[in-house]
């Protein structure tokens, strides 16, 4: 392993690189630097520290290169806070159309600090380290995401925590994955709340804190938009009765849906091109006001913005849609999911239907 040095531009300061190979990856810069000329003797002893340090560090990565692929693990790894590690492998995965990588990681901020019994409102001065992840420990993680989030999500979620967990064993965090045993497991209801087409008036006569919210929402439940289609929308996308989604992600093409006339009348005066139709705050902030909106309209249930986009493919199911049709409204690849909520309808349907074939009597005295 080399130690490679490059100078500033102005040729004050020398910064330097750990070089193995020539393949990407095999090259990380270390942001360690020293003084080219120091003028005293502060960055005289600032030089030798950094030294060191780069001398520290170049052990510590040679180490991990010998132990990766091994069932050793090395001793820095272990004293890391493994939330840093998750967090870079955030950054690195970071996509603007999957929520689930980010809103896992806050989730599992939020059970380490119950785990530890601090509160989750502080998750940044968190600690963790991977000898902490055990089995049991990961499993406990499972438990609490069934116990607190609904339908798929807890099974999204576990399975990107796994993902990650997988990621980290390769790159010697651990030396055997504490997730491998356990399976990725769906809230035991199975579904979200949604809301249903007679809910749709009451809610929309209902006063609502920020009427950005009210209109975003209103659009996503009538076009089944996801969070990161109406929040990055923009005029340009707003034809004179169709809406353009930008690139899907799995298909890789635009989607182009018909623009429904509520949602035509809630948009009001166009804006410049690539200006925003909907000013939003932060996602959780319109949740909370999303949730709001709902309690003042008197619907008891639990909404998120996902909520309503699968109460538009639950409306145009019981309208009699055919669920490919459902399923390219909604700009999704194949009816494989539709399907699943389309038979747990007709599952719920059947049951009661089939209680009301059963007899009644009247009973004398």
């Amino acid at each position: 392993m080399n130690i490679v040095e490059r100078a500033s531009k102005d040729r004050t300061k020398v910064f330097y690189t750990l070089e193995w190979g020539r393949k990407p990856g095999e090259r990380v810069s270390t942001g360690i630097y020293t003084y080219t000329r120091p003028k005293n003797k502060i960055q005289r002893d600032y030089n030798i520290q950094s030294l060191s340090n780069l001398e520290t560090l170049k052990a510590q990565t040679l180490l991990d290169l010998q132990t990766r692929g091994t069932n050793f693990v090395s001793p820095a790894k272990l004293k890391e806070n493994f939330l840093r590690f998750f967090e870079k492998y955030l950054e690195k995965n970071r996509s603007e159309n999957n929520r689930s990588l980010p809103c896992c990681l806050a989730a599992f901020k939020k059970f380490v600090a119950i785990e530890q019994g601090k509160p989750v409102t502080e998750t940044d001065t968190l600690f963790i380290c991977a000898l902490d992840i055990t089995p049991t420990f990961c499993e406990r993680f499972r438990k609490y995401l069934l116990d607190n989030l609904n339908g798929e999500t807890p099974a999204d979620y576990f399975m990107r925590f796994k993902k990650m967990i997988s990621v980290a064993q390769e790159s010697g965090y651990f030396r055997i994955n504490p997730t491998e045993k356990l399976k990725c497991k769906a809230h035991p209801t199975g579904e979200k709340d949604t809301l249903e087409e007679e809910e749709y008036p009451a809610l929309l006569d209902a006063p609502c804190l920020n009427q950005e919210v009210k209109k975003a929402a209103t659009a996503s439940m009538f076009m089944g938009f996801r969070w990161c289609d109406v929040h990055p929308l923009e005029w340009w996308q707003i034809r004179e009765k169709t809406i353009v989604l930008r690139r899907q992600t799995k298909t890789g093409v635009p989607l182009e849906i018909p623009l429904h006339p509520m949602v035509n009348d809630i948009l009001g005066p166009r804006g410049n091109s690539h200006e925003r139709v909907f000013k939003l705050p932060s996602y959780d902030t319109c949740l909370d006001i999303l949730q709001n909106w709902v309690d003042n309209a008197g619907i008891d249930k639990h909404i998120t913005w996902h909520c309503l986009r699968h109460g538009v493919s639950d409306i145009l199911l019981e309208a009699g849609m055919d669920v490919h049709t459902v399923a390219a409204y909604l700009g999704q690849t194949t009816a494989k999911q539709i399907l699943e909520r389309y038979k747990k309808r007709v599952r719920r349907h059947n049951l009661q239907a089939a209680s009301s074939k059963l007899p009644v009597y009247s009973r004398t005295a």
